[in-house]
């Protein structure tokens, strides 16, 4: 019970924040209430046992390689995959250097707000849940357009971010690297209760307890994916302290030491780099000196500038999307790209129109979540479920949620 009415204390603590968040969400809305472009993307289904119940579209561009790259993008909380595309650019990167994108869209059904359900432990576990959607969709994308299994990526957006997180923790062999912009540390929550900590709060965890969540993640014992972390300065969705508990859990797993290699500015902003015993640069960090929640871009017409600005689309003068690309060394160019038509797929519908959805700022709304069947039984436990439903309750009577 002292427990609980911790808890609860907490949560009135974040009432303000809460509230204002609910404003700027409202305005964002209204902003692209109207707001439709064509999409570039198409659906595919039957690409598997599909546990987490996901939508696969993607994005093959006219000119490949014969054996092409594939990046796996993460949408945030209320946005579409065709929105996140349009504002972020990967599909027009992807036209230019010849690489294939695959979005995993959630849907309503698993989460009213459309937010990856990175806290539960039925979907952030190595062959379960949602985790488990994107890894077939991976698959199936990799044998569809003969993908070099060397060169697959990952990356998302806040709670897209989280799920970035939980894929590279999940499934280390599959990703050669993957970008984190506004997320968290893989396994920071596994319940509502800890969402709000972490989100808000912030948890601060040794490098060693943190790196041990991603090792035990799987049996995985490397070489371990290469890891790129954004986030606004003055995010007050995601707590900024979250980005420096990501450098120390991914530092930590790939043995380095705290301090960094390399301090430089890039485009205006602080960049740091960790560099491995060969000298490759591992794990990056860009903090975007007064950005708000968001995914940091460059909108303009030169060949560095990508995306659409919009709410929680940010221009702020550097493409997060192009020097990610730049980091996995998708940018250089293939003397081996031709132009090939796309594999029929065995069975594809047209995706609804194409909304420009931006990430409200009630961003993860993780209460609104609702457990799938999948979940492995051992994995919920009745004190759990008993102390979720007096916060649901609390936080209804606080009117943090409908």
């Amino acid at each position: 019970m002292q427990r609980l009415g911790q808890m609860l204390q907490q949560l009135a603590r974040h009432r303000r924040q809460w509230e204002t968040n609910m404003k700027a969400s409202t305005a964002a809305a209204a902003f692209f209430e109207n707001a439709t472009v064509p999409s570039r993307l198409t659906e595919t289904v039957g690409f598997g046992s599909n546990p987490g119940n996901l939508r696969m579209l993607t994005h093959v561009p006219e000119s490949v390689s014969s054996s092409p790259a594939l990046v796996v993008v993460l949408h945030g909380c209320t946005q579409t995959a065709g929105g996140y595309d349009h504002g972020s650019g990967w599909s027009a990167l992807a036209d230019r250097y010849g690489f294939i994108v695959l979005y995993a869209e959630q849907q309503e059904a698993n989460n009213p707000k459309r937010c990856f359900n990175w806290f539960q432990a039925g979907d952030i576990e190595r062959d379960k849940g949602e985790a488990h959607s994107i890894r077939q969709m991976v698959e199936h994308t990799i044998k569809q357009h003969n993908v070099d299994r060397g060169r697959v990526f990952v990356t998302g957006l806040s709670a897209g971010g989280a799920m970035t997180a939980t894929m590279l923790a999940t499934y280390p062999e599959v990703f050669a690297a993957g970008a984190i912009i506004a997320g968290l540390p893989y396994r920071c929550a596994t319940s509502v209760p800890e969402a709000f900590e972490c989100m808000f709060q912030g948890q601060t965890r040794s490098a060693q307890e943190w790196g041990g969540l991603v090792r035990n993640a799987s049996s995985h014992q490397g070489p371990w994916p290469k890891v790129s972390v954004w986030h606004g300065s003055a995010d007050a969705t995601v707590k900024p302290m979250n980005a420096g508990e990501i450098i120390k859990q991914w530092t930590d797993v790939h043995g380095l030491k705290s301090s960094p290699s390399l301090s430089e500015t890039v485009d205006g902003y602080p960049r740091r780099v960790w560099t491995n015993a060969s000298g490759d640069d591992v794990v990056e960090e860009y903090v975007i000196t007064g950005m708000a929640h968001g995914t940091p871009l460059a909108v303009g017409d030169d060949e560095n500038s990508y995306g659409a600005a919009g709410p929680f689309l940010l221009d702020v003068g550097i493409s997060s999307s192009y020097r990610i690309a730049q980091f996995w060394g998708l940018t250089e160019q293939n003397a081996d790209i031709s132009r090939v038509s796309a594999p029929s797929e065995p069975a594809r519908r047209n995706p609804s129109p194409l909304v420009i959805d931006q990430p409200a700022a009630d961003e993860w709304t993780a209460q609104d979540a609702t457990r799938k069947p999948q979940q492995d039984p051992r994995h919920s436990r009745a004190p759990h479920m008993d102390v979720g439903s007096v916060i649901t309750k609390a936080l209804r009577a606080a009117g943090l949620m409908k």
